[in-house]
């Protein structure tokens, strides 16, 4: 981990006008983006550390389009996100998973759409679970017709043009990709600046942890049950059995992959047939993520951002993390495919 001296403590601002200033030309617009949303993550930090005194936990009574029951701090996150984007006037809409459709912002003309999940991790709100926030930049298509439509987001994550999470935890930490490698930065409350702690992050190439929701063993493909009996082996030359880690906020588990390493697994199963993690503003973001620090991600067939989506909530399997994790796992999808296929 390459370390940032104390002695020159470097802010996001200060970071990501340094980077800007590294290519001849640029407009300011998508360091002015990433600010805006460094700005809200700061005042959700503040709700999510108090939230327990203020009367924010717990359930609003409505749903989101997905069925699932909205928390306080999930409206409250989504506001606070969409507010922050809208006063910029660079992005023309933003996707939410908190929104059914297209939200379009006033500014008819900006260049970029964000997809948002606002508050990852929800239902660990009221026992006081790590959770985060993801975010995916796009550019606009270039046209003479001003309609914002939602096709013009229906775009591969490969055309990201910027990802990242903010992980409210026992700190704050943002991270965030631009396509020139991820840089981590933390939270410092008594000045309320993130300051930079990493400017390139590496996941190992391979780690000895692996994270996936075990009490669905029963709804898997065959494949997958013989790989996570395979990780749970002993056999010392390999540093096997591994450790499972499942914290059940997106955000936090592949935050810890990217650090320690490892893989993380939402596959689909009987239950979801096609995955239940959304492609646009879960997957893609993270997947970024995870590539620009020298990992890799799937949906168990292809990689993850050459997906061509159809929907704007669109669902997809997962698996991601240390190259030779996530390598090891698709050989055993792959073998036992075959083995079912010829049975």
């Amino acid at each position: 981990m390459h370390t940032v001296s104390e002695a020159r403590l470097v802010t996001l601002e200060e970071y990501i006008i340094q980077s800007q200033n590294r290519f001849p030309g640029a407009k300011g617009e998508l360091s002015q983006l990433l600010r805006d949303i460094g700005l809200a993550a700061k005042i959700i930090s503040r709700e999510v550390n108090k939230a327990g005194i203020t009367n924010i936990l717990g359930v609003d009574g409505s749903k989101n389009v997905h069925g699932e029951e909205v928390k306080k701090l999930d409206v409250f996150s989504d506001h606070q996100l969409i507010s922050a984007l809208e006063r910029s006037q660079i992005t023309c809409m933003v996707i939410s998973e908190e929104n059914d459709g297209i939200v379009r912002l006033s500014s008819k003309g900006g260049k970029y759409i964000v997809y948002l999940d606002p508050l990852d991790g929800s239902s660990n709100i009221d026992v006081n679970v790590s959770v985060g926030s993801i975010f995916s930049i796009y550019m606009r298509e270039a046209r003479f017709d001003p309609t914002v439509k939602e096709s013009d987001a229906l775009q591969p994550g490969v055309r990201q043009v910027a990802a990242g999470y903010v992980l409210y935890g026992s700190s704050t930490t943002l991270a965030y990709t631009t396509g020139l490698g991820v840089s981590l930065f933390t939270l410092d409350p008594s000045i309320g600046e993130f300051i930079l702690c990493d400017r390139n992050i590496k996941i190992p190439q391979k780690g000895y942890i692996y994270s996936i929701n075990e009490g669905s063993y029963n709804t898997w493909d065959l494949g997958l049950k013989k790989y996570i009996k395979y990780c749970q082996e002993d056999d010392p030359d390999t540093g096997r059995p591994y450790t499972a880690r499942y914290i059940g906020s997106m955000v936090a588990d592949v935050h810890r992959t990217l650090i320690k390493g490892g893989i993380f697994i939402y596959p689909h199963s009987s239950r979801y047939p096609e995955g239940k993690l959304r492609l646009m503003y879960e997957c893609n973001p993270l997947s970024m993520i995870i590539e620009q620090a020298g990992g890799m991600a799937s949906n168990g067939e292809r990689r993850i951002m050459e997906i061509e989506p159809t929907a704007i909530h669109q669902r997809t399997p997962i698996y991601m993390g240390s190259p030779s994790n996530v390598r090891k796992a698709l050989d055993f999808l792959v073998e036992y495919a075959e083995e079912k296929s010829m049975a």
